[in-house]
């Protein structure tokens, strides 16, 4: 088996020319003033990058999953911050799946040439975290429209996004047939909704990652906003869910390389008592244990994106791919990031090294858009067979 460095190379080749133009300084900028990257996302979309799984038909690249997961991983490698953009692709997929023709006809073409944003995933809530099941968030059909109220929290590109795919609760839950039952998703007009009941508030963290609390207070949307049927929107996110996680294994393993890059070179130019600290056993031989961890990971990535395109997304072994997937890159990229300090001692915590930047980064994704241990508890349940620990 070839590496997955040899895949798509003139894909890889047209992701790294557009990240040359956006330099480390370009992304300091950015930091330290907590800046929405727009020019970046501007150009990713003129480049059709964004609009990779859109068909062509609606004037998409039409592109498969594991091409898409290939220009999120180049982002990363180059040093960008993909999580500017990301959420488009994987939302994306959720409308193309589930979506009406008309909503395809009506928002995809706009989606595709940068003049509507889809990067908001309202389904996290402060009281239900990962427990989607129990979110409290509620819209009530009246007539041709439903009105909705409840709050979410790190929705994430918000205020930089005009549409919104909100999963709220339609039934509540103890009338509902099924647990999984009740749940319903809207794609959200959000430049008709910002005026309309929704009110966005960001959250400053540790990372620029333009995250935010959404309130809706009475909000009505039409009812031509459902996405599919009405109850059915947990079933409709999980193939959403999946493309998630591979999309964000993928920016992962970007990051490892990323790091275990910027470790190499400068352990083999950083010389202390008149020698390369790379020629010591305790410099390199982290760095090589990193090499190796992030290409175990990659290999996982590549196989959970083909089943996915292959059409297991949503099945049983889609979900154990995926999962398994994200759990590994963002493991391999946490480890390559530590190592990546490590290697460079007290420059590692200096901004024009872009080390303690992409260290911030990196953390995230041990803990979102799922967390290791929640994604162990789905392993031993639907894997191994283990009771249920939740």
């Amino acid at each position: 088996m070839t590496s997955a460095d040899d895949d798509f190379p003139e894909l890889r080749e047209g992701v790294r020319a557009l990240c040359a133009e956006f330099p480390a300084e370009y992304w300091r900028e950015k930091d330290r003033k907590r800046a929405y990257p727009g020019e970046f996302v501007d150009a990713l979309t003129s480049a059709g990058f964004l609009a990779a799984l859109i068909p062509e038909e609606f004037g998409g690249s039409g592109l498969s999953l594991e091409e898409a997961a290939v220009i999120m991983e180049e982002i990363q490698a180059a040093g960008a911050n993909g999580a500017a953009a990301h959420a488009q692709m994987y939302v994306m997929n959720t409308l193309l799946r589930h979506g009406s023709d008309e909503q395809k006809a009506r928002y995809l073409p706009e989606i595709a040439s940068g003049k509507l944003r889809l990067q908001a995933f309202g389904v996290s809530e402060p009281t239900s975290g990962t427990d989607t099941l129990s979110l409290r968030t509620r819209a009530v059909r009246d007539g041709d429209r439903y009105i909705v109220n409840g709050q979410k929290i790190w929705t994430s590109r918000a205020e930089h996004s005009d549409l919104m795919m909100l999963l709220a609760r339609t039934t509540p839950r103890a009338e509902a047939e099924k647990k999984t039952h009740g749940l319903s998703l809207f794609l959200v007009d959000m430049r008709e909704a910002l005026s309309n009941g929704m009110t966005i508030k960001p959250i400053r963290t540790m990372m620029n990652h333009s995250t935010t609390e959404v309130f809706f207070d009475d909000m009505e949307i039409p009812a031509s906003a459902l996405v599919g049927e009405e109850g059915e929107g947990f079933r409709y996110i999980l193939s959403g869910m999946n493309a998630e996680r591979i999309l964000i294994g993928a920016e992962c393993i970007g990051d490892a390389k990323w790091f275990i890059r910027k470790a190499a070179e400068y352990a083999g130019a950083r010389e202390v008592f008149d020698r390369p600290i790379g020629q010591n056993q305790g410099v390199q031989f982290p760095i090589a244990r990193c090499y190796a961890q992030m290409r175990a990971a990659e290999l996982m990535v590549r196989q959970a994106a083909r089943g996915y395109d292959s059409g297991e997304g949503a099945g049983k072994k889609g979900g154990e791919q995926a999962n398994m997937a994200k759990l590994l890159a963002s493991e391999a990229s946490w480890a390559a990031a530590d190592m990546c300090v490590q290697t460079h001692g007290g420059f590692g915590f200096a901004e024009e090294y872009d080390v303690e930047r992409k260290f911030r980064e990196a953390r995230l994704y041990t803990v979102a858009p799922i967390s290791t241990n929640a994604i162990l508890s789905y392993l031993s349940e639907h894997v191994l067979g283990l009771p249920r620990s939740y």
